[in-house]
């Protein structure tokens, strides 16, 4: 299981470094064909963080990993929101944005009811089981879609200065060379983890579901936890706040959309706890901003957040054991 375990890790590596090519490649390709940087942000760049999480994803469609597919994109944003927002506040209060504590968390929160509404068929329609199908993943990235069109217009009428890093151009070959090496990483490292995953689970004689909520979860979360680390440390709240529940929604609505899309996912209702989590602590982080400070999340709330997650994982072991 040793074996396992580093195979594990070093899928880990591949993925965050494959996407990390593959932003600076894509990234520079668009700039010498003169596509506008807002468009750049909105698509590649915003694209980037999640590449490990739609890898994996799709990777475990296809080999029938339903649960590590779910646990990886349900487990994912409980990381997210209680862990790394956990993180990012208790290094630096954070400061929310009027347009995310209205817009973007409301919207999160719409992608975690949806996910709770189109995955319980039986529930909700008196359907034979529970999937999430093709129609659903058209209508999830839909909603991705109108989010998309929306953050685009929001970019617009935004007259603050542009936090992204100015965009590396490269030759025309090097930047190829970047993409197609970024997406061989992605794919190769998609593939380690996914399998490894499988075989850990199986030593271990514990479920799939486990490992998708915690160990995939966490490492495919490895970029969007520098990121909002970092952004703490700079005390840019904006970018750490922004990160977090941007990827939140994009994990849901595009990630989740284009799995069910490529193979319907069929879903174990087991993860109703974990959705029903996601909604609670959603609610709570839009309560939080009008609690005390105005929208600021402070450090005895990212303190919550991180005995809340640590609760949870511990709960999720007791269960499967």
């Amino acid at each position: 299981m040793l074996l396992n375990i580093a195979v594990l890790a070093l899928g880990f590596v591949l993925l965050i470094k494959g996407a990390d090519w593959l932003v600076s490649g894509a990234a520079s390709l668009a700039k010498r064909y003169n596509i506008p940087e807002l468009v750049i942000g909105l698509t590649i760049v915003a694209f980037g963080t999640s590449t490990p999480e739609l890898v994996v994803n799709v990777l475990a469609s296809f080999k029938g990993a339903n649960d590590i597919a779910l646990g990886n994109i349900i487990g994912s944003n409980n990381f997210n929101l209680f862990f790394i927002l956990g993180i990012a506040g208790i290094i630096y209060p954070l400061s929310v944005n009027r347009n995310t504590v209205w817009r973007e968390i409301p919207y999160s929160l719409l992608a975690a009811l949806i996910v709770l509404l189109v995955a319980n068929d039986v529930f909700v329609d008196g359907a034979a089981g529970n999937r999430i199908d093709r129609t659903d993943g058209i209508m999830l990235l839909l909603f991705f879609a109108a989010f998309l069109y929306y953050a685009y217009l929001s970019t617009k009428t935004d007259d603050s200065p542009n936090d992204n890093e100015e965009i590396k151009v490269m030759s025309g070959l090097k930047s190829a060379g970047f993409t197609l090496a970024g997406l061989a990483l992605l794919v190769a490292g998609g593939k380690f983890v996914v399998d490894n995953a499988i075989d850990i689970a199986r030593t271990l004689q514990v479920s799939e579901k486990l490992i998708g909520l915690t160990i995939v979860a966490a490492g495919t979360s490895l970029p969007e936890l520098a990121t909002s680390a970092v952004a703490a440390m700079k005390k840019r709240s904006d970018i750490a706040v922004g990160n977090v529940v941007g990827s939140n929604i994009f994990n849901v609505f595009f990630i989740l959309g284009t799995s069910a899309l490529i193979q319907p996912i069929n879903y174990n209702t087991a993860f109703n706890t974990d959705c029903l989590l996601l909604i609670a602590g959603t609610i709570l982080l839009f309560g939080v901003m009008f609690v005390g400070k105005r929208h600021i999340l402070g450090r005895w709330e990212a303190v919550a957040l991180l005995l809340v997650f640590l609760g949870y994982t511990g709960y999720l072991i007791f269960m499967d054991f």
